[in-house]
């Protein structure tokens, strides 16, 4: 109830849900239409979406989106994806070493690695991002970011089976001067600079220069979990004739530093009969490598080395660089307008990390793809609106990756993996009345994939009593690089006193799969008024199969989804009041989940398995009221009920109990773990934004005042459903106060995030090969102070 108070009392900072209005202050912004008009008016403004491949209002837009401007961007303080979760109930990120991995109700994977995909999509100035770990770096210098909620398979067709995030620069602006910056510091050491520069380049061109730096020191007290992030943009627009114009783009990023980091909660004791979990007395912020953590680490045994950890483990270490071009031509015929988009992007990633000190985990990898899509937007013919599109993409990832778990590694690499995918799509409006419109579309998608690698594995067995100096396996890049003799075929040899060092066989893939599907939309819409839409679609979405490097579970299939949506967008009371209301019910088929785990071989291995089906529906409510010209407040609540239908899949039987919260049947060398009637996976039932803003007038000054809160109710946030991954439920508060003219020219900003200063779990991880919980959480209570300037 403090909360519901806290926010009623004073007003937005930024809109908490859809951002469907223009701020009360007046802070325009590229994307709002109308806008100075709209608030001298007393009324909410309007925001323009190409959330389905065309300009419209959002309030038009019959689909589920939540957006957020670049000014929202810059006041909530967001430099990195994950903090999107803040914006759009149904939305979770986890940030993670490897990359943020996004979830949309209940729907997403761990994709952490090469052999999996995304199941939401994530594009940037229209072109897709095919790796999680290539979406850090690009929230500068932005219009605005859109965050669809379900299957997007006709107009964005591959990995969009749970949604689409679309993350859109703001674009050069043709025979204009200006620019802006603003920066901030903070606890933590928080340093960030982000500004741009729009040149003119006659009347009908422009060049825009942007970039941004973020920094902080370590959230956690071993100085891991900070941020090193630099980027650049350059673009450039040109109108070469009436009907051509042409803007290419150029971007560059670099994420150092440490990036996500976890800390050891505790392990459990697994016995025939059951698990018993045993708490570290760590605290959350405590990292891997404080005093105490090392000391609570080395009490621990090493699996089948028989001996206590090692104290001395690598520290994490990031140099990720990512490179990208794009351009969009447009060319206006009398029939319609044809746009072309063609891209290319590539990431060198030299990363490592070292989850609890105990799972060192180093990426090197290079990824480049290539993609094309055109589509024509027709002009109407006779009652008929109408998109028709192509689209291609090619991806190939070349990576290496060690994995040490100190009693045992892996080296999996070189391993190559090749995507090849083609679709073409249409979309057709039908205008039956002037209120009337029935729509339908199609997409073709067929994906060729090829995986050629290949993986070793060692492993320390202690055959003594006990083995309490047998040296643990030294952390290398590839395991000729030991120094010491190792086998060279699978089998063992002597490796010290009491000890054996073994070889597994050796893993060779060399596969190729091809799947192919049709997706669908349908839709109906309805003016029920000048400021009210109606509307209901049914929309299929489809992600494609792949590869696994692990033994017995060497490929997986696609996954379908369906999904059932009514809705209604309305504004009352003269444009004062907005209320958007959405019912949703989707069903998921042979669903894809990436896990952390052991093959049937013994092998650590991070795989993705059809688990089963699923079952999610619920209803969101949105309202932003203009209370008085000064006073703007909003509210989103969202009702999820997502569980798995069925949820099954095997595992190698250890003799224990296996480590989950689910039933599990053993069949002689194999345990069933069957998790149905579960959650899914960050699928709070609960979701709710409060957010107020009040401005102040001083003559020729005025003071914003904001506050805005999320609440959530329990989720699990753990693959195997333990009792220690059942996170909440949680709130968290912002705060801003916010001192500038009338004109926006300049101001001065104070501002404090999570006020509550609540370590929430955001992902854990049973360490593989071992019962020890490993925990990733939230920022802590983070404040300070931005000043930004525009010209």
């Amino acid at each position: 109830m403090r909360h519901i108070l806290l926010c009623s009392a004073s007003a937005l900072m930024f809109l908490g849900g859809q951002a469907a209005a223009q701020s009360a202050d007046g802070a325009a912004s590229a994307s709002t239409a109308g806008a100075p008009d709209a608030q001298a008016a007393g009324q909410l403004g309007d925001i323009i979406v190409t959330a389905q491949r065309r300009e419209e209002s959002m309030q038009r837009a019959a689909v589920a989106v939540n957006v957020a401007r670049g000014s929202d961007l810059i006041n909530a303080g967001i430099t990195e994806p994950y903090r999107l979760s803040e914006l759009a109930p149904g939305l979770t990120i986890q940030p993670t070493s490897a990359g943020n991995l996004i979830f949309m109700r209940g729907v997403g994977n761990v994709t952490t690695t090469p052999n999996s995909d995304p199941a939401i999509a994530f594009n940037y100035d229209g072109v897709y991002i095919a790796r999680p770990t290539a979406t850090n770096g690009l929230f500068f210098d932005l219009d605005r970011v859109e965050v669809l909620k379900g299957p997007q398979g006709t107009l964005y067709g591959r990995n969009a089976t749970g949604g689409a995030i679309n993350v859109i620069p703001a674009q050069p602006r043709a025979g204009e001067l200006s620019g802006y910056f603003t920066g901030s510091y903070g606890n933590y050491n928080t340093r960030t600079l982000e500004g741009a520069v729009n040149l003119p380049m006659g009347d009908t061109g422009a060049l825009r220069v942007s970039g941004a730096i973020a920094r902080h020191d370590g959230y956690l007290r071993d100085g891991t979990y900070d941020n090193d992030t630099a980027s650049l943009r350059v673009q450039v627009k040109s109108e070469l004739t009436p009907d051509l114009t042409v803007r290419v783009a150029a971007d560059f990023e670099h994420v150092g530093g440490t990036s996500f980091a976890p800390t050891l909660m505790g392990s459990y004791k697994s016995t025939t009969s059951g698990n018993t979990f045993i708490p570290s007395g760590l605290s959350l912020d405590a990292g891997s490598f404080t005093p105490e953590a090392t000391a609570y680490r080395t009490s621990l045994i090493a699996g089948t080395a028989a001996r206590h950890y090692n104290a001395t483990v690598p520290y994490p270490n990031h140099d990720d660089r990512f490179y990208g071009a794009n351009a969009q031509i447009d060319w206006r015929t009398g029939a319609g307008t044809l746009t072309i988009i063609p891209a290319w992007r590539y990431g060198a990633l030299d990363s490592s990390s070292d989850g609890g000190g105990i799972f060192y985990y180093r990426t090197r990898e290079k990824d480049e793809q290539f993609s094309l899509e055109a589509r024509f937007t027709g002009n109407r013919l006779g009652i008929f609106d109408y998109v028709l599109g192509a689209y291609y993409f090619h991806e190939d990832i070349a990576s290496r990756i060690t994995v040490n778990v100190q009693s045992a590694a892996s080296f999996p690499g070189p391993n190559d993996y090749k995507t090849e995918s083609f679709a073409p799509f249409a979309r057709l409006t039908a205008n039956l009345t002037d209120r009337l419109r029935v729509v339908g579309g199609l997409r073709y998608t067929r994906d060729n994939k090829s995986f050629v690698g290949t993986t070793t594995s060692f492993q320390i067995i202690c055959v003594a009593a006990g083995c309490p100096t047998v040296p643990l396996l030294p952390t290398v890049d590839y395991y000729t690089d030991y120094p010491f003799p190792y086998p060279t075929t699978a089998g063992t040899i002597p490796y010290a006193p009491g000890a054996l060092l073994a070889r597994g066989a050796t893993r060779n893939d060399n596969s190729r799969l091809t799947n192919d599907r049709v997706t669908y939309h349908g839709g109906i819409e309805f003016d029920a008024g000048p400021r009210s839409l109606l509307y209901a679609t049914v929309e299929s979405g489809y992600r494609a199969g792949g590869f696994n490097p692990a033994t017995g579970f060497e490929t997986y299939k696609p996954e379908f989804i369906t999904a059932y949506t009514i809705g209604s967008k309305n504004r009352f009371l003269g444009d004062r009041l907005q209320l958007n209301i959405e019912g949703y019910w989707w069903e998921y088929s042979n669903q894809q989940i990436s896990h952390v785990g052991v093959d049937l071989s013994g092998r650590a291995a991070n795989f993705t398995q059809n688990v089963g089906k699923s079952r999610i529906k619920g209803v969101e409510v949105e309202a932003h009221a203009l209370v008085t010209r000064n006073t703007l407040v909003s509210a989103d609540v969202q009702y999820l009920d997502a569980h798995y239908l069925s949820f099954s899949y095997p595992q190698l039987a250890t003799g224990t109990t296996p480590l989950n919260g689910c039933s599990n049947t053993t069949s002689g060398t194999l345990v069933t773990t069957d998790c149905s009637g579960r959650p899914a996976l960050n699928s709070p039932k609960w979701t709710i934004n409060l957010a107020g803003q009040q401005t102040i007038p001083l003559g020729d000054y005025k003071l914003v005042a904001g506050v805005d809160t999320q609440h959530q109710s329990s989720r699990y946030v753990g693959f195997e459903y333990l009792p220690q991954e059942l996170v909440g439920p949680t709130w968290t508060t912002n705060a801003q106060l916010t001192f500038s003219p009338l004109n926006d020219r300049w101001s001065i900003s104070g501002f404090v995030r999570n006020i509550e200063d609540n370590r929430i779990y955001l992902s854990t991880t049973i360490v593989p090969t071992t019962t020890i919980l490993a925990v990733g959480t939230s920022a802590p209570r983070t404040y300070g102070v931005r000043a930004s300037v525009k010209f």
